[in-house]
């Protein structure tokens, strides 16, 4: 079974209990229409499981196939500089169907975030350099599409909806 390379660490987006016994670890692509199905999913998931769950994204973006995928892991980043990363994580999935660079300004906008930062930093090399390292680590731990999940380290091998994921995580919780 493949193995999450490398293991969450501080650079990563975390949401939920850092100290939570599961750790689901989703490699998405914002304008991946299957991402977009299981976004909710997971939403329902980290309702569900509180404290007992910890959430992680890592860019995955498949610019040949969805064109404003990468800048929408762009506009997540430069988003994250102003401490809002999951609301515009979440914004962008919310209206994936309207994904551009209008839209990605317009929902800067929405988010209150400094216009003038935000810009500069869709420009920001060291940002794009973490889009790629999240991408290569996915390809290390055999990502082969996307959304991809781990669960505590382990592949996640099954579709992304609720009730798979769902007794995935119960699994999880009783080794």
């Amino acid at each position: 079974m493949a193995k999450l390379k490398p293991a969450v660490h501080e650079g990563d987006h975390q949401q939920g209990n850092p100290l939570a016994p599961v750790v689901l670890v989703e490699y998405g692509d914002y304008q991946c229409p299957h991402c977009g199905k299981a976004y909710p999913v997971v939403k329902r998931l980290q309702e569900e499981f509180g404290d007992q769950l910890k959430f992680v994204f890592r860019n995955f973006p498949l610019s040949k196939i969805h064109p404003e995928a990468f800048l929408a892991a762009m506009s997540t980043e430069a988003a994250a500089k102003q401490n809002v990363f999951w609301e515009m994580h979440d914004l962008i999935f919310e209206n994936q169907e309207s994904l551009s660079p209008q839209a990605m300004i317009l929902f800067a906008g929405q988010l209150n975030l400094n216009a003038a930062q935000f810009l500069k930093d869709l420009e920001n090399e060291e940002l794009k350099n973490k889009i790629e390292a999240d991408f290569m680590s996915g390809m290390r731990s055999g990502v082969n599409g996307t959304p991809s999940f781990f669960i505590n380290g382990e592949k996640f091998e099954g579709p992304a909806v609720h009730i798979t994921l769902k007794n995935a995580i119960l699994t999880a919780m009783d080794q």
